[in-house]
């Protein structure tokens, strides 16, 4: 369970400051601790974060990059991020799953 959970609260946390590299800051010491404390695989501990951190990044309406975007392809914003985010949610889920799957397989 603790995957998923690094992976959503990851992405919560990107989602609101709209900032990947914010996160990191955030998450990577407290998950790589858990995992060495926990003697359980820092690698995949690391993929929740990071991969959190940039699904909430990309899907948030504040971040720089899906503003810069809206204005690069001249596009009002809101409607780009309601286009982005159905796609964004969809593999945000599929990495849930397979986080959810590599912790009880692998872990």
């Amino acid at each position: 369970i603790i995957l998923p959970l690094l992976f959503v609260i990851s992405s919560f946390i990107a989602f609101s400051i709209g900032s990947s590299w914010g996160t990191f800051a955030i998450m990577i010491p407290l998950s790589m601790e858990i995992a060495l404390s926990l003697s359980l695989s820092p690698s995949l501990f690391l993929a929740a974060v990071l991969s959190g951190s940039v699904f909430g990044d990309h899907a948030s309406p504040i971040s720089d990059t899906t503003v810069v975007s809206s204005m690069a392809a001249a596009t009002d914003h809101i409607d780009h991020v309601r286009t982005q985010l159905p796609y964004a949610l969809f593999s945000a889920g599929v990495a849930t799953a397979g986080f959810l799957l590599a912790g009880v397989i692998l872990l």
